[in-house]
């Protein structure tokens, strides 16, 4: 298959494995949510973020991920060959492999609320929602800017990035906490 087939494949199945990582966790936070409403909105509410939150896991997220992985070193190896990676492909992989691990942690949240487990808040969980916001930012930016980022500049942005991001997170639950009053 030509390269640019595959490089095509390859950004399809990260923008649907990351759709899929982002509205996986907005799912958590409304199966959580409807856990604390009275019988019966709680029971057909959680019955209900159960299904969907099963069918965009197993039918969009997982797959996408796979064939991720599938499509990524298939397109490096047509276009590097066997060379060694540049420098920036190598930060860049380091964040993939974070990733897959972001992804592992989010499976993990979802077999706990499968057995009715509800170990975190929908505010920590909105935090951990951010976390995919920042690989991403992180991997398009390598991916794209490659040699011509400053590795402190870059950082810098990261940095910079997770404190708005909590930031925004805090505002919101300080509205949200206004607005119940």
């Amino acid at each position: 298959m030509d390269y640019n087939y595959v490089k095509a494949l390859h950004i399809i199945f990260i923008v649907t494995w990351f759709s899929g990582m982002f509205y996986i966790v907005r799912l958590f936070i409304y199966q959580v949510e409807a856990n604390s409403k009275p019988e019966p909105a709680r029971e057909i509410l959680t019955q209900q973020f159960a299904i969907m939150i099963k069918r965009l896991w197993f039918g969009i997220t997982w797959p996408s991920a796979v064939l991720t992985l599938i499509f990524g070193p298939w397109m490096w190896y047509k276009y590097n060959g066997m060379h060694h990676p540049d420098p920036w492909l190598t930060i860049k992989l380091c964040f993939v492999v974070g990733l897959y691990a972001y992804h592992l942690s989010l499976h993990s949240i979802y077999k706990q609320l499968a057995r009715g487990q509800y170990k975190y808040s929908s505010t920590q969980l909105r935090v951990w929602n951010e976390v995919a916001t920042i690989f991403l930012v992180a991997i398009v930016m390598l991916a794209t800017v490659k040699n011509g980022m400053s590795l402190v500049y870059g950082l810098g942005g990261l940095v910079g990035l997770v404190i708005v991001l909590m930031s925004a997170i805090k505002i919101y639950k300080n509205l949200r906490a206004k607005k119940s009053v």
